[in-house]
């Protein structure tokens, strides 16, 4: 019984074909999506690598949906390390500094109790007060995100701050 060779895009025949009706388009949205910063083609070509790579478990007609996924996990890979390439270019060393050891001890265990607090919240309240103190979001903006409404997002977030000033007295 002969194998039925069209069931994957591993036959260069098919696979060539994926790559001539897909590339472009693959290009443009994450181009759109992204901007050229990132290298969208650079992308593209990763993408078509990892479906050559997997070619035996992708069917042909799963080709593109495989493509966009695997391109656009790529390019947030790509913006999460850029955001952490960018807070670190950010950071400037210090050479001395002007405070006490005493200070120092102090500021060290503030921030230890503080870290101590946020990690006793729920998740919920966790993640609001991060993405509005940390991050800088607006109410509004958490509710989006969190799919919530914006009531929801001011009862967490005041539930954390009442929770970290019980904790912490310096609050």
């Amino acid at each position: 019984m002969p194998k039925n060779l069209d069931n994957n895009i591993c036959n260069e025949t098919l696979f060539s074909k994926a790559f001539k009706t897909h590339a472009k388009n693959l290009h443009d949205f994450l181009f759109y999506k992204y901007g050229s910063q990132l290298n969208p083609q650079d992308k593209v070509q990763e993408a078509f690598i990892k479906l050559w790579q997997n070619c035996a478990k992708v069917p042909p007609q799963k080709a593109k949906s495989f493509l966009f996924t695997v391109a656009n996990n790529l390019m947030l890979n790509e913006v999460a390390h850029q955001k952490i390439v960018w807070k670190h270019q950010q950071e400037k060393p210090k050479t001395h500094t002007n405070e006490s050891p005493e200070f120092l001890l102090q500021e060290k265990e503030y921030l230890n109790k503080l870290e101590t607090a946020i990690s006793n919240l729920t998740e919920a309240q966790r993640v609001a007060f991060l993405l509005n103190r940390v991050e800088g979001k607006t109410f509004k903006e958490i509710a989006s995100i969190l799919d919530i409404s914006t009531k929801a997002v001011e009862k967490r977030i005041y539930g954390a701050l009442k929770k970290l000033r019980e904790e912490i007295d310096e609050l």
